[in-house]
């Protein structure tokens, strides 16, 4: 393996800056990697190599001009594959949108062109951002590098997995229920799902408008807050784009990499713990908080009474929200169009007959839920009521963060586990993101960052939690515990993943 693959963005970012590297030999040895290991891990949908090095000699023309260029150029990078990008197929994991090349980029991804970072390409992922496994794929799962056996999170199990298997140094993921923190917490790296409106939404393809939020995967937290800086900020094509001015992630980061966490109040959510955890995740858990208590955190534990019930109020406002949002994927615009095989052919026959061929099983469940939940007679006793509760988690927060700083538990209640072993269980499967869930229903933004291994040799999540616009403190709080536990280990977690096998 290349070295320059090994490298975090940040180190890379400064050997670019410093002329020790291209940016065409960054790109390429990425690629090279991409070629090596992908077959195995499929962590990506689609590659385009041509035109991640023309972006690399365009940063690297620039850089010998003399041109002044954003720190991150020449840093390549890898994009979920439910971010449009202009030129590039977007699929969102589903055969509905196979083949289909978007007009135009998204926002973010607009702003990772303008700083010169190469996109390597669109990333795997559960179609259309449903499930936590990225096992819903059309296209076939990903794998997790630590073990090929077991999935790598979901729904962006592709973003996670070419992060953790050093096919890219930066990812971007998407996270409407946990999508961003959990595959992070499975694969032993860095996910952060910002505050709701602080990175824009526009061109995002959207599975539940009031949830969805794009936002880094990484190796470090100080990576994720190169990122974050890049992709944040005002957008006025999105109506809940968030106007106020975003502080420096990078300096936030930064300031806590002393490790130091004097005075900070660390609250341990209690509903976010119990039952259904494995004994190997509390274990890494508590082994976290005594380093930070050591750090000179203080410890307090708080109550979160709506929390039990996130889980159900999300699975009625996600699919209906989502029924809405994919009804516009009928045949007769873009992407698939399916003619009943026999009788006429009329618009709704084709409607029916594309979405039938189109739509996984994952897709189908939940639009035909949401549809109900909608429907009249039943929205006041299911959707109705799922907004309340939501309310009522949002004032949880609001009164958990008067006594803590950052709220804090395990991201996942397991480790990864084998493929195939919920997949007849969906409610099984929807557990996976009852300590992810809460942070989408009310706004506010969580990171998730390895804390250890579990019993079983695979990586644990520790979950960070902050008041909505207050991200800088998920980078100083995490960059500090990161730092802890760097100490105790010696080398990065990742370090001790196996060696995948390299085709040659």
């Amino acid at each position: 393996m290349s070295d320059l693959t090994r490298m975090t963005a940040a180190d890379l970012a400064a050997r670019l800056t410093a002329g020790e590297v291209s940016s065409v030999e960054a790109t390429q040895a990425h690629l090279d990697r991409i070629s090596a290991v992908d077959g195995d891990v499929h962590a990506f949908l689609h590659v385009n190599a041509d035109e991640a090095l023309a972006s690399a000699r365009a940063v690297d023309s620039a850089r010998a001009a003399g041109e002044e260029l954003h720190g991150l150029a020449g840093v390549p990078i890898a994009v979920k594959d439910v971010v449009v990008t202009k030129g590039q197929v977007t699929t969102a994991g589903s055969r509905i949108l196979e083949g289909w090349v978007p007009p135009y980029d998204a926002t973010l991804v607009t702003r990772l062109r303008e700083a010169g970072m190469p996109i390597l390409g669109k990333t795997n992922m559960d179609e259309f951002a449903m499930g936590s496994s990225t096992e819903h794929s059309a296209y076939g799962p990903t794998r997790n590098p630590w073990d090929l056996g077991r999935i790598p999170g979901g729904s962006g199990g592709g973003s996670a997995a070419a992060v953790a298997a050093y096919e890219a140094p930066l990812a971007i993921g998407t996270d409407t229920g946990g999508s961003i923190r959990q595959p992070a917490a499975v694969t032993g790296t860095v996910g952060v799902k910002p505050t709701y409106g602080s990175v824009s939404r526009y061109g995002l393809i959207a599975l539940a408008s009031s949830l969805d939020q794009a936002g880094p995967c990484t190796r470090t937290v100080l990576d994720a807050a190169l990122l974050h800086d890049v992709i944040g900020g005002h957008d006025p094509r999105d109506s809940t784009s968030l106007p106020e001015p975003a502080p420096s992630y990078e300096e936030a980061a930064r300031l806590g990499g002393n490790g130091d966490l004097t005075g900070m109040r660390i609250g341990v959510v209690s509903e976010l713990g119990g039952e259904g955890y494995e004994p190997g995740v509390r274990a890494s858990f508590q082994a976290a908080l005594t380093r930070m208590t050591d750090a000179g955190a203080d410890i307090v534990e708080v109550s979160c009474p709506s929390f039990p019930a996130a889980l159900a109020a999300y699975y009625l406002i996600l699919p209906s929200e989502a029924s809405s949002n994919l009804a516009k994927f009928d045949g007769m615009r873009y992407g698939l169009r399916v003619e009943p095989s026999e009788g006429p052919v009329t618009a709704e026959r084709v409607m029916a007959a594309t979405r039938g061929a189109g739509f996984g099983d994952e897709v189908k469940r939940r639009i035909i839920l949401g549809t109900y939940a909608l429907s009249a007679g039943y929205y006041d006793a299911y959707y109705g009521s799922a907004q309340k509760v939501r309310t009522l988690i949002q004032r949880d927060f609001a009164a958990a963060f008067e006594q803590a700083d950052v709220l804090v538990s395990p991201t996942a209640p397991t480790t990864a586990f084998p493929f195939g072993a919920k997949l007849d269980d969906p409610l099984a499967m929807y557990l996976n993101d009852v300590a992810t869930i809460p942070a989408n229903l009310a706004g506010v933004p969580g990171m998730s960052l390895p804390s250890g291994l579990s019993d079983d040799g695979l990586p644990v999540g520790f979950q960070i939690l902050a008041p909505a616009q207050q991200d800088a403190r998920l980078y100083t709080v995490g960059a500090a515990l990161e730092t802890l536990l760097l100490n105790d280990w010696g080398a990065p977690l990742l370090s001790r993943a196996p060696e995948l096998e390299v085709v040659r």
